[in-house]
């Protein structure tokens, strides 16, 4: 569930996102605040996922509020004056909408966050001092994988699914990002497989066997795998 605010001085604004946001079920709205003084109140002890901010505020605008925040959430601006734009991508914001919001619009904004959230999500499975395990986001958490209990690790689309002696993780992950992290014991005998060496039991020139599963050796990566095996 990733937890928002808005923060926007007219009502209007600010109820037309909550509407919007009342139809996407990973998302919950914390706060809706008038002013950024009100919202800096919330974010000194609140964590937040995204902020929706307008610019033009009085007292404090919104460019400037993001500028002076040390603990920065991604942030997607809103507000009706397209001269901010390029205030607005300085400062990294994930997008910039112009009022009044279209839900399309809107939604494609939300769709560009959770893109983001992904690849911060695959940046930050980090390998042990020990290097023996490594941790990767499921659910949110970041669950801890032992290399001692990996099977073999398939690539589907955009993530990877690490298969274990007794369960198997789903994550997003690249299949190259996940193999940089691993040690010397894996090896990828396809586009879409990485083997544990340790755990094979039998192979031909055509498949590896991993307890009774049997995965395909890609045509580009025979050569190579016949000095490893």
């Amino acid at each position: 569930m990733y937890k928002c605010i808005i923060v926007d001085d007219e009502e209007l604004a600010r109820e037309l996102i909550q509407t919007h946001l009342s139809q996407l079920p990973d998302f919950e709205l914390l706060a809706s605040c008038e002013s950024a003084i009100e919202a800096s109140k919330i974010l000194q002890k609140q964590s937040v996922d995204l902020l929706f901010l307008d610019i033009e505020m009085p007292v404090l605008k919104g460019t400037d509020f993001l500028k002076n925040m040390v603990n920065k959430p991604k942030v997607i601006f809103v507000t009706a004056y397209r001269d901010y734009a390029l205030d607005g991508f300085e400062l990294n914001a994930i997008d910039y909408l112009l009022k009044p919001i279209a839900f399309g619009r809107f939604f494609n904004a939300i769709e560009k966050f959770k893109a983001s959230q992904h690849i911060n999500a695959e940046h930050s499975a980090v390998l042990s001092p020990k290097t023996d395990h490594i941790f990767v986001t499921k659910d949110r958490k970041q669950v801890k994988v032992v290399f001692d209990n990996i099977l073999y690790i398939e690539s589907i689309k955009d993530y990877v699914t690490i298969h274990q002696t007794d369960t198997k993780i789903t994550t997003k992950f690249s299949m190259s990002a996940f193999e940089k992290l691993l040690d010397q014991r894996f090896v990828r005998i396809h586009r879409s497989y990485i083997i544990n060496r340790d755990k094979i039991t039998a192979y031909t020139k055509q498949d590896v066997e991993i307890e009774q599963i049997e995965l395909p050796i890609g045509n580009n990566y025979k050569k190579h795998l016949a000095l490893l095996l």
